[in-house]
């Protein structure tokens, strides 16, 4: 169990989880869950972290298909602020509690800020991490947002 599904079923929420053997050469982790589980890439969503600068805190949480890549300012636009950039790795393990490749949105360190990509509301149900590398937890995009406390927004970039 991950901290992600305790939340989960501590929750109520309906959740599956699915897991995958992670190769640890594969270039991107969220594309790696999609093809080993033979899913849409547009349902599953990887979990990034930004931060105002590259030392600071405090960070937030964005949510977009692994197929396509975050916009910044969308982000910023979507928590009211003026710049925002990737957070370093070292303190989005730190502040997350999870490693970078497995953070999830559920059951971080600290609740922080999070914006979730207005495309998830397209399906019945998409796929997270579940805190660890190979591992998916499988929710509605609503039971996500809510247990992360979570807002809707078009972050995704237009690429």
């Amino acid at each position: 169990m991950t901290p992600a599904i305790d939340l989960a079923t501590k929750k109520k929420v309906a959740f599956t989880v699915h897991e995958y053997h992670h190769d640890k050469n594969a270039p991107s982790y969220g594309e790696e869950a999609a093809s080993a589980l033979g899913l849409d890439p547009n349902r599953v969503f990887k979990t990034l972290l930004v931060s105002v600068d590259e030392k600071s805190n405090p960070l937030a949480v964005a949510l977009v298909p692994v197929n396509h890549h975050l916009s910044l300012k969308a982000v910023a636009k979507a928590l009211k602020q003026k710049k925002l950039v990737m957070a370093n790795p070292q303190l989005a393990q730190k502040s997350s509690g999870y490693l970078v490749g497995g953070i999830s949105p559920l059951g971080q360190k600290k609740q922080l800020p999070t914006v979730i990509d207005s495309s998830a509301k397209d399906f019945d149900n998409i796929y997270v991490s579940a805190g660890r590398r190979g591992l998916e937890i499988c929710l509605s995009a609503e039971d996500l947002a809510a247990l992360c406390r979570g807002t809707f927004a078009d972050v995704k970039a237009e690429d």
